[in-house]
């Protein structure tokens, strides 16, 4: 199946989006207007909707589908365990920091796919 460059663009969007969202969960655990600011059912919906959106595109490859799988469930769980107990340790925020690093490296760097995806079309 040939995919349209639309729908390359739209699949490397939606890759943006999730990552924006796992990262703004995070967010919620290391600042508390963060959590003020969004809403858990908004972030918690946009996430859910984003994640099965990409599962269903990503079934053509089950590798790349189980490592999305493996990396959003490790961040949920992480962010779930540090709003369920308060404010990180020192422990904790060192591996939220790390995963929010490598969030951001995605993030930026799939954002200039998609820009350079949409100044072609």
């Amino acid at each position: 199946m040939a995919v349209s460059a639309k729908q390359q663009t739209d699949i490397t969007a939606a890759l943006v989006r999730l990552y924006v969202f796992l990262t703004q969960y995070l967010d919620r655990c290391l600042d508390e207007a963060a959590r003020a600011t969004y809403p858990e059912a908004e972030l918690q919906a946009h996430l859910t909707e984003t994640r099965r959106q990409l599962m269903d595109i990503l079934s053509v490859n089950p590798v790349v589908k189980g490592k999305l799988a493996e990396e959003c469930d490790r961040i949920l769980a992480l962010g779930a365990a540090c709003l369920s107990s308060g404010p990180a340790d020192a422990q904790r925020r060192k591996t939220i920091d790390a995963e929010r690093a490598v969030l951001r490296s995605k993030t930026i760097a799939l954002s200039d796919v998609v820009a350079v995806f949409r100044a072609l079309e």
